[in-house]
């Protein structure tokens, strides 16, 4: 959709992250005559947490979903076995 309100727009070029090679962001309408510099320094913040984000969620993947099931298929095997040596 299309609306006829202007907003200020702050265009990342070099982000220095490997998975985004820009970034758009919508400035706030009170922020508008932030300083530029100051709008700069925050938009690289974010940035750069972005990654951090994206690697702490594959660690959650690990975490949550591949470590159970690895230890439930040992508990597994493990019950399998004595069961067969009775």
């Amino acid at each position: 959709m299309i609306k006829g309100i202007n907003h200020q727009v702050i265009e990342v070029t070099q982000t220095d992250n490997r998975y985004y090679e820009r970034a758009f962001l919508v400035l706030r309408p009170e922020y508008a005559s932030a300083q530029r510099d100051l709008l700069e320094k925050e938009a690289r913040k974010m940035l750069e947490q972005m990654d951090t984000v994206s690697c702490v969620k594959s660690k959650r993947v690990f975490k949550n979903i591949i470590a159970p099931s690895i230890i439930s298929c040992a508990i597994g095997a493990i019950c399998s076995a004595l069961i067969l040596s009775i």
